[in-house]
Order: structure tokens, then sequence, then C-alpha cells
């Protein structure tokens, strides 16, 4: 069935074809319509929301957006720190979302759902969370989204009677589709029985109500009531009656009523708005042909026509829904013709006087609601519409009463839209629990196709020190003694701060902003990304920053390394050390020097560079230097090792110690296990109840060829998507390997098996070949490393034609929960301490 479906989807994409172009012609804005619905989206754009964990709310037209501003108005409010992506089909609808929805970072065009590029952009994006409204359901899109393991939650559900018939086609793909949804947010009870006929689980459906009661958008002042009127040329009318969304077939019925109208009083007007803008012309003949002097909305905007019109055509997109709030007596097209009628909810959400045709069967339960309180006005033909019209204008009294019972429903059901946002956090944060356990179990699958390579005494500490709990007489011994030696240890430590917070041990002060960024714990945590990142956004705000690394495993020695001035590199990464090595390749203009005391290295970086801002990579120790801003960095899954000191453990120091840090990063939160953050979260508070609390992941990027990366840290390279299904071999020498395993499984890579050397590893010209040599006897089709391994790989293996292609995972820190926080005090202190309280310009 998905064979077929993507034939007919890619044959009539190629039909179309000469439409589109006739199209561009006609329509203002076809042609990035189609751009965008085609994938190619603008950079700033899609910069916004791609893999930074997107609430991606889904509407197909100006209905559907209606229906979306008070959803996303209420995610706004649950998730401030989550970017928000609304997409739309039509042009309308785009138009519609950019004038009235202001909460959304981004707002593009939905892709075209043929395979491989629905495919392409769900992977660019990765969204946390994929909400469609309504019923937009498409399959290529939502198989994709499954395959990513993205959670798909429809709101503001409806389904209507042809929809239940028509969807029953799809057979097979109707339940992968239904299948995908975790959860079905439904406007009515008739909604959530059409849909479990459908195939949803009764266990995932709820009702929620219709959040158009919700929507604000077309609310309209006394003043901007009356400036509609004039810019409408309606002043002289004594009342106004408004048909909207009519289609081919009523306007004749709409004009017969208004000419009955006016042989009572002759200084009622009409508006009409025609579903269809492209019918103003043909809306515009009819109009003439029955006597009636007529205009457009746009030739007034332009000051071309005449005003006092007869009949004034609303030929723009978005403002229907407030000029509702102009009229005395309102017939909601689509109802008159076997359409199904169209949305009451926006004359009613202004108390107006409504009729609508019988034919409102897409409209059921809303039409229902209305009807059962004598609320609307329902006619079977163009007659009825002519009496009915007559006697609302006849009669203020009855008027009075519709316009007072519309809006009495209005308010008693408001709220659908609030109930939709905390369903959506009930079920995020059910399903993001159980991906945490699978990743766990994945982890632990890689666990056991893990090969540790280089096993010798040095590593068979590490690995001791890392358990948790200690099994046989000798390993039990040998951590006793370990045991005792981190009790000495840890008064050690205490005695060294307690000296140098009584000021019995000197620290010396730079004549700048001193960051430092450290942890507790043995291992990585992603200090040096997070120095990245950090080094970038301080840059961009218009300070001078260097960074001072310690070289761990440097070869050079001495007082100050350069190893790079901010324009050039000055050493490899064997001289440098791999950590200051790959921040140089990454900041080619931010300076980067390495020695054993920071003060020296620091004040290096101010006399000959001019830094401004000093950021410590794995500083957190070295108290020797004062600082103005600690960052301790816990990794998320790894929170705090196995809970002991070293030797016995992995903490450097005790856990009381992170009273001093002024924020808390937590790292890979995206990979915690469940209750991780809540118990780093509690951990924290317990010792440090004032510092800010931040949340970030690792998003992959990309994966670049060893060669090119080699070349240049920036190149180029394979989309992350494009490696998903992939049979690979995994080669790290880093603190926490299963973390980068992790990282591949949660892309869709087949790990076939991972090779783990020891951190810090310097990899030879031998350990590369048996790389190679495993990697063909298990016939993957790639090998992939992290940067931190493509920095200390020779340069004679890199330049080697290699059998199988060896890829460097890019990856980027995004900070999330705490970010805007963060930036504002950081900015603050800045500013206080650099520029005397003016922010840079």
């Amino acid at each position: 069935m998905r064979f077929l479906y993507n034939l007919a989807a890619i044959l009539i994409v190629t039909i179309i074809i000469p439409i589109f172009v006739l199209r561009a012609t006609r329509e203002r804005g076809f042609i990035e319509r189609i751009k965008q619905s085609f994938g190619f989206y603008p950079q700033e754009t899609i910069e916004k929301v791609a893999g930074k964990n997107a609430i991606w709310v889904h509407a197909a037209s100006v209905g559907e957006i209606v229906a979306t501003s008070p959803l996303v108005r209420e995610f706004r409010k649950v998730f401030p720190d989550s970017p928000i992506l609304v997409s739309v089909v039509t042009t309308g609808g785009y138009e519609m979302a950019h004038r009235i929805i202001k909460d959304a970072d981004a707002i593009i065009y939905f892709p075209l759902d043929l395979p491989f590029l629905a495919s392409r952009v769900v992977g660019r994006i990765r969204p946390r969370v994929f909400l469609p409204v309504e019923t937009e359901l498409w399959p290529n899109f939502l198989k994709k989204a499954k395959q990513l393991d993205v959670p798909v939650m429809m709101v503001n559900g409806r389904i209507s009677d042809r929809s239940v018939k028509q969807y029953k086609y799809l057979f097979g793909m109707l339940r992968e589709m239904i299948g995908t949804v975790k959860c079905f947010a439904m406007q009515s009870s008739i909604d959530a029985d059409y849909i479990m006929r459908l195939g949803a689980p009764r266990e995932l459906v709820t009702v929620t109500g219709n959040t158009k009661f919700d929507q604000a958008y077309t609310s309209v002042s006394a003043e901007e009531r009356a400036a509609l009127i004039e810019e409408l040329g309606l002043s002289g009318a004594s009342r106004i009656m408004i048909a909207g969304s009519t289609h081919r077939g009523e306007e004749e019925l709409v004009l017969a009523a208004f000419k009955a109208v006016r042989e009572k009083d002759p200084g009622v007007r009409l508006i009409i708005a025609p579903r269809e803008v492209l019918r103003t012309l043909e809306v515009e003949h009819l109009c003439r042909k029955a006597g009636f002097t007529v205009t457009t909305r746009k030739e007034l905007q332009k000051g071309d026509a005449a005003r006092g019109e007869d009949i004034v055509i609303l030929d723009t997109v978005g403002e229907l829904g407030r000029v509702y709030g102009l009229g005395d007596v309102i017939y909601i097209g689509g109802s008159l013709i076997p359409h199904g009628g169209h949305n009451i909810l926006e004359p009613a959400a202004h108390g107006k006087a409504i009729i609508v045709g019988n034919q409102m069967f897409n409209f059921k339960d809303i039409h229902a609601l209305f009807r059962n309180r004598n609320a609307v006005v329902t006619v079977a033909s163009g007659e009825e519409l002519t009496r009915e019209t007559l006697r609302l204008f006849g009669d203020a009294a009855e008027r009075a009463r519709l316009e007072a019972e519309t809006l009495a429903i209005i308010n008693e059901n408001k709220g659908a839209s609030e109930k939709s946002a905390r369903i959506l956090v009930e079920m995020l944060e059910t399903y993001e629990s159980r991906r945490s356990i699978r990743a766990q179990e994945r982890i632990v699958g890689h666990r056991v196709r893990a090969t540790q390579k280089v096993a010798n005494f040095q590593t068979y500490f590490i690995d001791l020190v890392h358990d948790k709990e200690v099994r046989g007489i000798s390993r039990r011994l040998i951590m006793g003694v370990f045991y005792v030696f981190s009790l000495i240890y840890e008064q050690l430590v205490n005695l060294k701060l307690t000296m140098y917070r009584w000021g019995w041990a000197k620290k010396e002060r730079l004549g700048c902003y001193v960051i430092s960024l450290g942890n507790v714990t043995v291992g990585g945590t992603g200090k040096t990304p997070t120095a990245q990142h950090l080094a970038r956004e301080i840059s961009d705000m218009g300070y001078r920053v260097a960074i001072l690394n310690r070289g761990y495993r440097a070869k050079w020695r001495g007082e100050v390394g350069i190893v790079s001035d901010g324009h050039t590199l000055k050493m490899d990464a064997e001289t440098a050390g791999d950590e200051a090595f790959m921040l140089a390749k990454h900041l080619p203009n931010v300076p980067v020097l390495i020695g054993a005391q920071r003060a020296v290295t620091g004040r290096y970086a101010i006399e000959h560079f001019g830094a401004e801002v000093a950021i410590l990579d794995d500083g957190y120790q070295h108290w020797q230097l004062a600082r103005d801003m600690d960052i301790l960095l816990v990794d998320a899954v790894n929170v705090f090792g196995n809970g002991y000191l070293l030797p016995r453990g992995t903490l450097r120091e005790p856990l009381s110690h992170i009273d001093r840090a002024d924020v808390c990063l937590m790292t890979k939160v995206d990979q915690a296990a469940p209750g991780a953050i809540a118990h780093i979260w509690e951990t924290f508070r317990s010792y440090n109840q004032d510092g800010l609390i931040l949340e970030s992941i690792h998003q992959p990027r990309q994966f670049v060829r060893l060669s090119d990366w080699y070349e240049d840290i920036a190149a180029g390279g394979v989309p992350v998507t494009e490696m998903e299904g992939k049979k690979v071999l995994a080669v790290s020498a880093i603190g926490n390997p299963a973390s980068f395993e992790q990282t591949l499984a949660d892309l869709g890579i087949e790990m076939v098996e991972s090779m783990r050397y020891p951190d810090h590893h310097d990899y030879g010209e031998r350990d590369m070949a048996e790389v190679l040599y495993r990697a063909e006897t298990l016939g993957v089709e790639a090998i992939v490393i992290t940067e931190k391994d493509a920095v200390k790989v020779p340069g004679d293996v890199v330049r080697a034609k290699w059998r199988i292609p060896m890829y460097v995972i890019s990856v980027e820190v995004t900070l999330q929960k705490g970010r805007e926080e963060f930036f504002q005090e950081l900015k603050r202190q800045l500013a206080e301490k650099l520029r005397g309280g003016d922010m840079p310009s």
C-alpha cells in the first residue's frame, strides 16, 4: 500500500508542476511556498529550531491556524525554553500564522509527503515532539518520526464522516499511521469515537474540547471597530450583514437575502468573504449582475475605490475573524451546499447572531451544541435564508438573545488549549522516561558487544574503581586499601580548600573576567565542547576571549604554550594535547594557551591578546586562581560516578564541595536514565541553594570524512540521517564511551561492535591497522570515531586510502532549560566588570 501511495504522490507532483509554474506567476509568495514545500528553507529560519528539541505544531490552513494560535500560547507557558515550530500547507495559512501566532520561533511550509523529502526534513529538524492539528496525518512523515523516536500527539483532533470512510481505504498504512500517534486529544466525544473506529487504542484517546473556543486574536476594541468600519467604507451603514467563507452557488442565495433586507432598510451593507480569494472577480460579477455597487478590500486599501458601496468583498487572508466583529447578522458559508460548513466559533466569539445552512456535517458537534441551546439559526434553502435574515434584522430582541447565548457558550467551553498543554507535558514525561529506559538497555547491549583494547594494569584498575559493587576476595582487599587512601585523600582535599577559603593560601587574580568549567568526577562530562560553545557565545557578545587549558598529556613543557594565537595553529595535537588542540581547531579566532599555572597563562593572554574573558577548561579544582563564575558540569548519564573519592571511586572531591558552584550544568540530559535529572537537582540543591541549574544536550550535526576533517575541522560532511541503518564499527578513546555509543544507536545506526581504548590513548599505526582489519572482518560499511580520537590518528594513516571509510562524528553542545536566565546573568556580570555596566555594542 505504501508503494502505491508513494507512486501516486510522485506522479501527482510531476503532473501538477505546470500548475505550480502558472500559480507562481499569479500568486504572491507562491514561489517561496514551493521552495519550502520541497525542503529548501531559509537558513536563518531553520537554524532556530533544527536540532534544538523543538515543539513542532502542524496546521494545514487558515482554519487550523486559528485553532493553533491558543495552543502555541499555552505551549510557550509550559515549555519556555523549547523553540516552537509551526508548519502550514497553504499560503493563506502561512500569512495567517505570521499575523496571529507571535510565540512561534519559526514558521515554515510543511514538506511534500514524498518519501525522500519528508525523511530529510524530519531528520534535519529532529523535533522533540510532533503535534498535528485536527487530522493532519502524512504517512511518510510519520514513518520517519517513528524511526527517529519522535513522539506524535494529535491536538484539537477532528474526524469527519467523510474522513472516516476515506481513511479506511488506506488499510495497513492507516494502522501504521495511527500506531505512530502516542496520544489523541480530540475535540468531542463524536471525534473520539471516530478515531477509535479507525484503530486508535481507547486508553490513548481523550476529549479536550475545541481550542478555537480559546482564540483571542479576533478581539476587536471599540476603537479598532470604528477604524475597520472606516477602512471598509461602511461609515454610513445603518447595519451590516456578513457572509463568511462562501462557496460557488451560495453567493446568489446571499444576494437574494440581502436584496430583501435592503428593501426594508436601504442603509444595510453587505460584506462577502469568499472562501477562495481567487474567486473575487467572479463574485464581483455576481454582485453587479444582481444590481449592487461593489468594491474590494484591496482596492479600498490602495485608495482606488469609492466608499459607501453596497457590498465590500473581503479579498484578503486572515482578516475575517476580526471583521466578524462588525456584523449584525452573520451567515456561515459552505453550509447550503454539500461542503460541510465552516466553523462558527469566530463570529460566536464576538457574540453575533449566526445563520447556517443544514449541511454542517464537518462541524456537527459544534453545530449541535449551538442548535441545542437555540443559539444558531439553521436554514435548509435560499428561501429560508431570506426569511430568517429578514426576521433577525427586524427583531432586535431576538438578535440580542442570540448574541448573549453565543457568548455564554464560548465562555463555558474555554480551556481546551490549557488542557491540551497539560496532557502534552504528561505524555512527554511518560514517553521520555520510557525512552531513557530503552536507551539504557541499548547501552547495556553495547557493553556486551564492546571490546576493551589495550587491557593492561592501568585499565584493570580504572575498571575496578568504576564498579559500585565489588565481587571476589582479591578485589575486595584491593578496594579496601583504596578506600583507606580515599579517606586520607578526602581530608587532604578538605584541608587544601579550607586554606584557600580562609586566606591561608593565596589566590591570584587576573585583570579580566574568569570563568571556570570543571567537574567533581574523573572522566568525560563534556567540558571541552562546552568551553567551545561558551567561547563562541561570549565572543559574539563583543568580548575578546582566551581559553586556558592545562595541557593534559601534552609533550610541550614550559610556562606558557600557545596552541593558537587566534589566527593560526602553533602546535599539533601530540604537542598540545588532544583537548587543547581540538579547541584551537574549532575556535580559529580564539587564542588557546596551555600551562599548569593558569594565572601565568592568563596574564600572558591579557598582555599579548587583550583577553577580556578567560575560560578555564577543567578548572574547578584549580583553586590557585580566583574566578568570577564557577560552572560545575554533571554528566546526566554517569551521575557523580560511583559515589566514592579517588582512588576508591571517581570523585575528585566530596560532593559537599559543589556548594561553591555558581552554575550547575547537567550535560547529555537527553540520554539520562529515569530519575537521574531529579537526583542531580536534589543533590545540588542539598548543598547549594543559590546556584543556577542548566541543562544541555550533545547534538550530533554530521559525519565528516576523517581526511576532510583533518584538513578543515568545519568541512561539510554527511547528514546524520544518511547514516541511519548502516552497519558501523565504533572506535573511541574517551572517558565515557557508552555515551558515544548511545548517540550512534539513537541515530538509528547499527553498531556491530565497539572498540574501546583507554581515555587519551595515542593511536599508533598498529592500532589503526587492527581497526581496519576488524572492520573488514565484520563487514561493516563505515568506521566512526569522535573528534577527540580524530586529533590522535597519525597523519600517515589519515592520508592513506582506506578500503572502508572512516568518519568523525561532529557534535555540538546545545543549552536548553535555563539558557536565557544564564546568559542574561552572564551578560550582566560581564558588562558590570568590564564595561562599567554598559552592554557591548
